[in-house]
């Protein structure tokens, strides 16, 4: 359960605020922003990871929160948070000022929801080894300042407890969960979580160590910190074999009010009932599409058959091997930004793209294509990269770990747009050189926002791929319906795991490992959030058309792309008010 509403997925929640040097920062940003330290400095307080990773100066040498009483701790400092903020809304003229004091005071009653329904619901338990790798990932990459990387030892310390004043975290975290253990009432974790972080626990180890190494930190206090990770890792493994196995669960499902509350957070806003019916009739119209192009694909290919889930399966077969997948993108990144400017899709940000593949650690950490966003709070040109994953760890080892659906020379157009430019990659980036408020880029972010924005990205370039790239572009797009109708499904009990299995296997065709990690995202790595895709796409598609119907000859689409990038990730309705009030107000002026 995610205490701010920071992170979700993906990978995508850290953000802040910046300006582009050289730029007037408005004053009521800048007001705006003052105010946001009332909760950011909660943020810190008890997540001074996410702090780090979010271009937050002081926090590198701090971990997390685990100490006794850390729930009650937060809670209350978030309702003194939240207090405070309502005061200055109270006191507060500007339109936009109040709309981000608005925005941060949602969150504030968010996380506190989030940690009373944890606490009623769930027994305490944190996937230590992935807690640690994040966090000394947030500071050894290549992204990020090379004067700052020597706190990573610092923190490694703390973790350990080989800093003054640090117990080591698996103590704290076991200590957690035995001081609720005699509540018989709460819900362990589920059963194939458990077996999954275990299996990924050393891969953890590992890739911390090879991170010390990248960056030369290898002196002896390195050395005995890194040793004492190993060690006290596989003493938390034992514990949890000793400990949390017996209380794993075998239904994966939440309790109804903790997956609405997911779905909340993830921004959706209609019923489940409603988003299943919408997302059958999507998945339903886009199959028809997919055998309606399948005859040009073959012929554009030489494929001797017709049908879609043959034409898939060929285009499969054109596998770029390991040194040839970089390459590839680039190369499909270069000719989609031709494309941007020939067409005038979205103004470009001035900054290069980046791309790469994930290391295995990474990979473990998040199993899916991302994008490691920059930090837009004190960015120094530091710039987000689109990380694609080549496998899914697992518990057996076979050699069905093996990816096809990423790798294959078609995929990287959508993946391209979607994860890169003009998808999550390019959002981020304008709101470094363009600027955007704290309320407005971290407390108001929403999957539905950035993954509909990414998924609209993917429609944006659609007619402009060659014919195999627009294929797979419909495919991704069934993938994303399919997430929208099993996802809640699933959790409400109207299909069976093995039926779900089914669906993405055979009929979006994805691989055995991408099948794999898709029903663990809906089962217990992240239950609501992929329902985000399909939905915050329609809202978004629905807005364009709405601006087009109000505007008739006079709508311009660079002009409307570029003024939803321009909000930061506002919710859906108030995205929808900003259009109605600001943007098309604009554009009639003309």
């Amino acid at each position: 359960m995610k205490r701010l509403a920071l992170a979700a997925a993906i990978a995508l929640a850290a953000t802040g605020s910046a300006y582009a040097q050289g730029t007037q920062t408005p004053s009521w940003v800048e007001r705006s922003n003052e105010d946001a330290k009332v909760l950011l400095d909660v943020m810190a307080q008890f997540n001074p990871e996410n702090a780090t990773q979010i271009g937050l100066t002081g926090y590198d040498d701090k971990v997390s929160d685990l100490k006794p009483d850390a729930d009650p701790r937060q809670r209350k400092a978030l309702l003194e948070a939240k207090t405070q903020l309502e005061s200055k809304l109270a006191a507060e003229k500007d339109a936009n000022v109040r709309q981000d004091l608005q925005i941060m005071i949602k969150t504030a009653d968010l996380s506190i929801e989030g940690i009373d329904l944890n606490d009623k619901y769930m027994l305490p338990y944190q996937d230590m080894g992935q807690l640690i790798f994040n966090g000394e990932f947030a500071l050894l990459r290549d992204e990020v300042d090379a004067k700052r990387r020597p706190n990573a030892l610092k923190r490694l310390e703390c973790y350990v407890g080989k800093a003054p004043g640090c117990t080591p975290l698996t103590k704290l975290a076991e200590a957690q969960t035995a001081a609720r253990l005699s509540d018989s009432h709460l819900l362990g974790p589920y059963q194939g979580n458990v077996e999954q972080q275990l299996s990924n626990s050393q891969r953890y180890a590992q890739g911390v160590r090879q991170l010390f190494d990248k960056y030369k930190l290898n002196d002896p206090e390195s050395k005995a910190a890194l040793d004492a990770l190993d060690a006290q890792l596989k003493e938390y493994d034992a514990w949890v074999h000793k400990t949390i196995v017996p209380r794993q669960r075998a239904d994966f499902r939440l309790p109804e009010p903790l997956y609405a509350y997911n779905l909340k957070q993830t921004g959706i806003d209609i019923a489940p009932g409603e988003l299943i019916k919408q997302a059958q009739m999507e998945f339903s119209e886009l199959r028809q599409a997919m055998q309606m192009m399948a005859p040009v694909v073959a012929k554009d290919e030489g494929i001797s058959s017709t049908d879609y889930r043959d034409v898939l399966k060929a285009l499969k077969q054109q596998q770029l091997g390991k040194s040839d997948v970089e390459p590839w993108y680039h190369q499909v990144i270069a000719k989609i930004q031709d494309i941007i400017r020939s067409e005038h899709i979205v103004t470009l940000p001035q900054r290069e793209m980046q791309m790469r593949v994930a290391s295995e650690a990474e990979t473990a950490a998040t199993p899916a294509p991302h994008m490691d966003p920059p930090p837009l709070v004190n960015n120094h040109g530091e710039r987000g990269t689109f990380v694609l994953t080549m496998g899914n760890p697992s518990t057996d080892g076979k050699a069905s770990d093996a990816y096809d659906d990423f790798t294959f020379k078609a995929a990287a157009w959508p993946l391209t747009s979607h994860e890169g430019r003009p998808g999550h990659e390019l959002q981020y980036s304008a709101m470094v050189e363009r600027g955007v408020s704290l309320a407005r880029s971290l407390f108001a972010f929403n999957s539905v926002n950035v993954e509909g924005w990414a998924l609209y990205s993917e429609g944006e370039m659609l007619p402009y791929e060659p014919p195999a790239g627009q294929f797979i572009t419909l495919q991704l797009r069934l993938m994303r319906a399919a997430r929208a109708f099993l996802d809640p499904m699933l959790n409400l009990g109207l299909i069976s795991k093995e039926r779900a299995h089914d669906v993405l296997r055979y009929d979006v065709g994805l691989s055995e490992a991408m099948t794999r990690e898709e029903l663990d995202r809906y089962t217990f790595n992240s239950p609501g959030q992929a329902t985000a895709y399909f939905y915050g796409y329609m809202r978004l598609q629905q807005l364009r058309l709405q601006t087009e119907l109000a505007l008739g000859k006079n709508f311009n689409r660079q002009a409307f792309n570029d003024f939803i990038i321009g909000q930061g990730v506002l919710p859906p309705d108030q995205m929808a008010e900003a259009v109605r009030t600001q943007f098309i107000p604009a554009q009639k002026a003309r």
